[in-house]
């Protein structure tokens, strides 16, 4: 029976440019029974833009757990469905998870077409470190929530990146100034792949800057980049024996094996005696 079910394929779609969406992609689009889709007017538009005539099916945020039933019925009898957003990768901050963990957790084949992604896309030329990074989605819409986050991540050493509004990206950028200093480091990307693509690199104070002063800056969807901070590495450990043979010509053997007792943890007895060996 598990090779009747269908399959889901989970497609991302362009966050802006169009021709950006992957042959695979249009083929997968083209050949299953039914898209989910977040908002089936604006897929809508990118479906005709290549000529694919999907049935189309709401999922998002206030039905996700809804369809699941619906979904893994057409699963059931054989129908291949894929799942989009309205634009890049979903479940990335996006509908999806409910869906796609049930699937998993009951044995349906769920299957990704990559693509598109602006957290991967930004990153790709911020100039920041991305060996390790992390997401945070966006952040809370309330000002004292968003300084709450913004303080629990001011010491990540990792990059650290998230999604903000065009309505709120000028206040969210004067709480980071006040939370992590006008000298923090960051990347901010505005629109990638269209138009009016921006990306600006600076302190945090200066980004603030550039959009305080250009009304169009605040305009789009942005992805917001901050550098980590560095990581502080312990000293490694002193050795007691050449903690002592710096000491011993310069105070006699009590003392240095009183000093090197506080600065090691060892006991004094033993660092004295170890003392005494190491004298002429």
């Amino acid at each position: 029976m598990a090779s009747q079910l269908g399959t889901l394929y989970v497609v991302a779609t362009p966050i802006g440019n169009l021709d950006d969406l992957s042959k695979r992609a249009i083929d997968t689009l083209k050949q299953v029974q039914r898209i989910l889709a977040e908002d089936t007017r604006r897929s809508q538009q990118l479906l005709t833009n290549f000529s694919i005539r999907g049935s189309l099916t709401s999922l998002h945020d206030h039905n996700e757990r809804q369809r699941v039933e619906q979904v893994k019925a057409w699963l059931a009898q054989g129908d291949d469905l894929a799942l989009i957003s309205d634009a890049g990768t979903p479940l990335i901050s996006d509908p999806g998870y409910v869906l796609v963990n049930q699937l998993r957790q009951d044995g349906f084949n769920v299957v990704p077409i990559p693509g598109p992604c602006a957290i991967i896309t930004a990153l790709s030329v911020a100039g920041l470190p991305t060996d390790r990074f992390c997401f945070e989605g966006f952040l809370p819409a309330k000002p004292s929530g968003r300084r709450k986050v913004l303080q629990a991540m001011s010491e990540e050493s990792r990059t650290w990146v998230f999604y903000e509004s065009s309505h709120r990206v000028l206040e969210c950028l004067k709480d980071m100034n006040q939370v992590l200093g006008a000298e923090r480091e960051l990347v901010l990307a505005r629109e990638l792949t269209k138009r009016f693509e921006t990306v600006i690199s600076g302190t945090c104070e200066a980004v603030m800057a550039v959009l305080s002063s250009d009304s169009n800056q605040c305009r789009g969807e942005f992805v917001i980049m901050v550098k980590g901070l560095p990581e502080v590495t312990s000293a490694p450990p002193v050795s007691p024996e050449l903690l002592l043979q710096e000491l011993l010509p310069h105070v006699s053997t009590k003392t240095a094996s009183q000093i090197a007792a506080k600065l090691t943890g060892l006991p004094k007895k033993e660092l004295y005696q170890m003392a005494l060996g190491l004298k002429p």
